[in-house]
């Protein structure tokens, strides 16, 4: 297909996205198309339809932050995020970084994304954390802003000698996965002069990789011998906080505090394993745009 075509059927595609309210969808095709027509040496009208494509990527962006802001949870007043992030942090750790770390989850998780955001930042500064950290950022960028702003800070943070480059690349890596999963096409500056071997098998040997999604096959009740597949929202060590849909009923009534899950299927960017889990926390969320559904957090007990 020549690069001509792939424009064309990009801005189609795009065009079909915002027409469904797509906005994110269509953003990202619009994105590409800039992309491609920016490389064309020479083009008709080249820099015309560029800036008519950048209005439109304008237009879907504010509508997609007139949506947020109608959907985002009330800002809680500083005294009742602190209540919040010690009555639902899911931990009993006593290590001061990692009761921060999921005090800051906790927080994301109950729409205080400003707040959280903030002690992610300040997190960036402890080495230990700094990719977990980061992680969580970019996964709050998803739920409260844009991919693009997820991708602008990996870029800013290339740019940032605090980071070394196997930070930098597992960084890029977990965007990747992020935009491949919500099927947005942008290509991420690479991390140069990294070993990638090294990479892969240094997230082969951590404690336990990143959990993009499990499967949950049900041994007893209505969902007997089923597979249920739910997205990881947030994840600390080897526990992964879910969301669950009001409208699942049944799956919210099976999944009690403290029952134990014997056959799940834990999947990652670079991995399919089996394992189970206890049901550590369920929680209504009585605010934002998930109000009504239920937060769960898993602890991951063996793999």
């Amino acid at each position: 297909m020549s690069v001509k075509s792939q424009i064309e059927l990009l801005l189609r595609e795009a065009e079909i996205y915002r027409s469904q309210g797509l906005l994110v969808e269509a953003k990202g095709k619009y994105n590409v198309a800039v992309d491609l027509i920016g490389k064309l040496d020479q083009a008709k009208n080249k820099e015309a339809l560029i800036q008519a494509i950048c209005r439109k990527i304008k237009s879907l962006t504010i509508s997609y932050h007139q949506i947020e802001r109608a959907q985002e949870a009330p800002k809680m007043p500083p005294k009742v995020q602190d209540l919040v992030k010690n009555l639902f942090s899911f931990s009993q750790d006593k290590d001061e970084d990692k009761a921060a770390l999921e005090g800051a989850i906790t927080l994301a998780k109950f729409g205080q994304y400003d707040r959280a955001l903030e002690e992610f930042k300040e997190l960036t500064k402890k080495d230990s954390l700094r990719v977990v950290a980061c992680k969580n950022i970019l996964r709050c960028c998803f739920s409260v802003y844009s991919p693009e702003e997820a991708v602008e800070r990996y870029k800013k943070w290339l740019k940032d000698d605090l980071y070394s480059k196997e930070q930098l690349q597992k960084i890029r890596l977990f965007l990747e996965d992020l935009l491949d999963k919500k099927g947005i096409e942008i290509q991420l500056p690479a991390v140069l002069d990294v070993d990638e071997a090294a990479i892969d098998q240094d997230r082969v040997d951590e404690d336990l990789i990143d959990i993009s999604s499990i499967g949950i096959t049900f041994e007893g009740g209505p969902q007997k011998g089923q597979m249920v597949e739910m997205e990881v929202s947030f994840q600390s060590g080897n526990m992964i906080s879910l969301i669950v849909s009001s409208k699942d009923r049944e799956l919210i009534e099976s999944l009690k505090v403290g029952f134990r899950l014997n056959d799940v299927q834990f999947f990652s960017p670079i991995a399919i394993f089996q394992g189970s889990g206890i049901v550590m926390a369920k929680t209504k969320i009585n605010s934002g745009p998930k109000r009504g559904d239920y937060s769960l957090d898993i602890k991951i007990v063996s793999t």
